[in-house]
């Protein structure tokens, strides 16, 4: 409550003082008209940039009305101004000291000829920025996540794949690291995957794809990190853009991104509405080899998501080189989940022995509030800056079920975990020359989680439930992190580099007050960071990163308790597992070459004790209608080594300005080795594929028809063979009202086929398995955009990035 009580204070004062500064003492308002040259016609919403010469990162500007008039507030200095419009050519006032009020008259754009064949393109396509570490990748406007959520667009992001339970991976490997504007959020929460399936799409301006990541970001993910930039406008005035949407399997939502900026203050908020219904499915067939008995096991799910996001903030620019901001989130999602359980026993001719039918309707509440404070100096000489960030976080997420076994209630389970997350951050940039840059700072994360996990049953002489010891634990999970880095860019000619080098010690403390077990470990490692560029020319580039990366061991990996999916299953944790090392290195090439986009890489990572599961038979039974069933575990383990390989390539092609196609290849293979504890080898080489088939087309009477096309390939691990995984979603959109509202319509896995298929081989059994987390669906989606036009948006500014080092 204590620290809740300062947090609050913290904020009120920051956001107290922010309003009661005088705004007005020195800013001043312009005025003036934007025409077509040729025809006196005014450009509605032809924007108005101002860039401050001293501080180039103080940025102001504004739009024009129907009649091509403006007003925007400024404050006094001087500026470079530019006056914009798609497809006409930028005119500048390069050097233009504003002192007072002040009338620009009539400013006249003309056409660009060469531009305006492109300019669809342009501002629907999905850009690539290549940079020294990431590329970033603009979202742009892309029909087939209209209502969706961000798990919606991620597994549209070239290089990213989302297999059927949501789960997010990068070139096939699921340890990748998600940030929001550059670092952890609530937005995330305790289960990053519901949490993406529940954010809105248009809440997201960009996504980066740091797959060689420099010393500033965290060690953790050994597959790169995915950080995603949430859209925030910093025009002067009130403008954003709300959108509704419907859809079957029932589903609704509502969601709103609005600015209102005036002055040098800026108010921000994002808040949206969901409800979502997820009908699912398994099934799965298991041989037992000792008595050639067959177990049938299929479940049917009914789940429901209900959430509410709210994400406000204020941007106070104290003065020409300093900006304090500070923010507040709460997230609060109800969920459903009725899981329908059957498990039938036949003998080696097929007759059934005993039959089970376990219901277990599960109910699941999330919280998250999270507190934020940024504060940023600019220095007097371009890109000299320094950062502070705090932020803390609650989160609490709570499941109850009430198991019932044919018809008779016979078991409840209760689980809460609740965590609290500090973040300490401080990054110095200092321009050197022209041409070179150096950086450090210092990241702390500081996270406890506490997890009551509790299992009563039934005693069916006294019609009272009791709770189980052997299946009851408390878990307290701490894990601070203290990192400091530092790193040094430079550009001579076509060439530059970035060399960084971070340090992490990372302090876990495992806490089981129900068993009384008690452990601490401690972990320092460095994390060097290479990163170069060759630039052939302004369309053709090289690079080519190395970098060390981590993947640590969290709560759920290192509880040594089970957590049951049925009576005959149940998934344990290690408290053995160690930390997992990597080195990995990426070889890019990017060329345009006329209406052709290629970028391609080559990567290579080598990991020591790489995490695996494994699945075995316990030995134990459960007695299932007066059978004893054997008892199946699946567990983390450390294998000796792992090395992962690879190529990809996207190819963009714009064959008109009503026509585009990007597709996307990605090979990958990884070889394992190591043995499980009983001495099993899991020596393996799985090697897979995905591709991406991204068209869009213009129809007469200006319909978007967009298509998407993915299929993952088989793959293989010591234990498990997959087969390929096909789906294609399927999209139209309409612009209305002069463009200030679009209506959408898609059709999510349009055949119904995203679904796992899975044959598990072991020396006591094998097993069949199928799973289909969601299944077709269909959305309606309207948005409204005030005082912004869509094709405005696509060019907007965005925070949250970092100033990193650019070749």
């Amino acid at each position: 409550m204590t620290k809740k009580f300062i947090v609050c204070c913290l904020l009120a004062l920051f956001l107290n003082v922010s309003f009661s500064q005088n705004t007005t003492d020195d800013t001043v308002t312009i005025t003036g008209k934007v025409l077509e040259k040729d025809t006196n016609i005014p450009l509605e919403y032809a924007t108005i940039v101002l860039k401050n010469i001293k501080n180039p990162s103080d940025i102001s500007g504004g739009i024009t009305d129907a009649n091509g008039n403006y007003a925007v507030e400024v404050k006094t200095g001087t500026y470079a101004v530019s006056f914009e419009f798609i497809g006409f050519k930028t005119e500048t006032i390069p050097n233009k000291t504003i002192t007072k009020n002040e009338n620009f008259n009539t400013i006249y754009l003309s056409i660009d000829a060469e531009a305006l064949d492109e300019v669809e393109i342009v501002a629907e396509k999905t850009t690539v920025e290549i940079r020294l570490d990431k590329k970033i990748y603009n979202v742009g406007k892309d029909l087939t996540v209209r209502g969706g959520t961000v798990s919606d667009v991620l597994d549209n992001v070239p290089s990213v794949s989302v297999d059927v339970e949501g789960n997010v991976a990068l070139r096939g490997n699921d340890n990748v690291r998600i940030l929001i504007n550059g670092k952890p959020s609530g937005l995330v929460g305790l289960n990053s995957t519901d949490a993406l399936r529940q954010l809105p799409a248009e809440s997201i301006e960009k996504v980066e794809v740091i797959t060689s990541p420099s010393a500033r970001y965290e060690s953790e993910g050994t597959a790169g990190i995915l950080n995603i930039i949430l859209k925030r406008s910093k025009l002067q005035g009130l403008n954003g853009a709300i959108t509704t949407d419907v859809g079957y399997n029932p589903a609704a939502g509502i969601n709103g991104n609005i600015n209102y900026r005036t002055g040098n203050i800026n108010i921000f908020n994002t808040s949206g509405y969901s409800y979502r219904e997820s009908p699912g499915n398994s099934s799965s067939s298991t041989e037992y080899f000792s008595t050639g008995n067959i177990l049938e096991e299929s479940n049917i799910y009914d789940r429901v998501r209900k959430g509410l996001t709210f994400n406000s903030g204020i941007e106070w620019y104290i003065n020409d080189s300093a900006s304090l901001t500070t923010s507040f989130l709460y997230r609060d999602s109800n969920n459903e989940r009725n899981t329908r359980n059957l498990l039938e026993q036949f003998d080696a001719n097929r007759n059934l022995l005993s039959s089970t039918l376990r219901l277990d309707p599960e109910m699941e509440e999330d919280k998250t509030t999270q507190y934020a404070v940024n504060y940023q100096k600019n220095f007097s000489d371009s890109g000299h800056v320094l950062t502070f960030d705090f932020q803390y976080e609650e989160n609490s997420e709570g499941e109850n079920s009430l198991v019932s076994v044919d018809n008779v209630v016979s078991e409840r389970v209760a689980t809460l975990e609740e965590q609290t997350q500090i973040l300490l951050q401080t990054d110095y940039v200092l321009p050197i020359g022209e041409n070179s840059q150096f950086e450090a700072g210092y990241r702390g994360n500081f996270n406890t989680t506490a997890t009551d996990f509790q299992v009563e049953f039934l005693d069916t002489d006294t019609n009272q439930f009791y709770v189980s010891t052997d299946l009851s634990n408390l878990l307290n999970f701490r894990e601070y992190l203290n990192a400091v880095y530092s790193q040094y860019g430079s550009k001579f000619g076509k060439f530059s580099y970035l060399l960084g080098l971070r340090l992490e010690n990372t302090q876990l403390t495992i806490d089981q007050p129900t068993t009384g077990d008690f452990s601490k470990r401690n972990f320092t490692g460095l994390f060097p960071t290479v990163n170069l560029n060759y630039e052939f020319s302004d369309s053709e580039n090289l690079t080519l990163g190395y970098a060390r990366r981590l993947r640590r061991p969290r709560g759920r990996f290192l509880n040594p308790f089970p957590s049951r999916s049925s009576v005959t299953n149940y998934f344990q944790g290690n408290p053995n597992l160690n930390p997992s090392y990597s080195g990995q290195f990426d070889l890019g090439y990017l060329k345009r070459f006329g209406k052709f986009t290629l970028n391609s890489s080559i990567y290579y990572a080598h990991a020591t004790d790489a995490f695996s599961y494994v699945s075995f038979d316990t030995g134990e039974t459960a007695l299932v209608n007066g059978e004893e069933l054997p008892i199946i575990q699946r567990t983390p383990i450390n294998l000796a080594t792992e090395d992962r390989y690879g190529f990809e390539f996207t190819l963009t092609y714009n064959p008109s300005r009503n026509w585009r196609v990007n597709g996307n290849f990605n090979f990958f293979q990884n070889e394992t080795k190591g043995t499980t504890p009983n001495g099993l080898s899991l020596d393996n080489t799985n090697t897979s594929w995905f591709a991406r088939l991204n068209n869009k087309y213009t129809l007469p009477g200006a319909i978007d028809w967009q298509t998407n096309l993915f299929y993952r390939g088989p793959d293989q691990d010591a234990q498990n063979n997959r087969e390929g995984i096909f789906t294609t979603t399927m999209a139209f959109s309409k612009d209305l009202f002069n463009e200030r509202a679009s209506i959408a319509f898609n059709v999510n896995d349009l055949f119904n086929s995203r679904k796992r298929k899975q044959t598990t081989t072991t020396p006591t059994f094998d097993a069949y398995s199928e799973f289909q987390w969601r299944e077709r669906s269909f959305n309606l989606s309207f948005t409204y955009r005030f005082n912004q036009k869509k094709k405005r948006t696509q060019r907007g500014n965005y925070e949250g990035g970092d100033d990193e080092f650019e070749g």
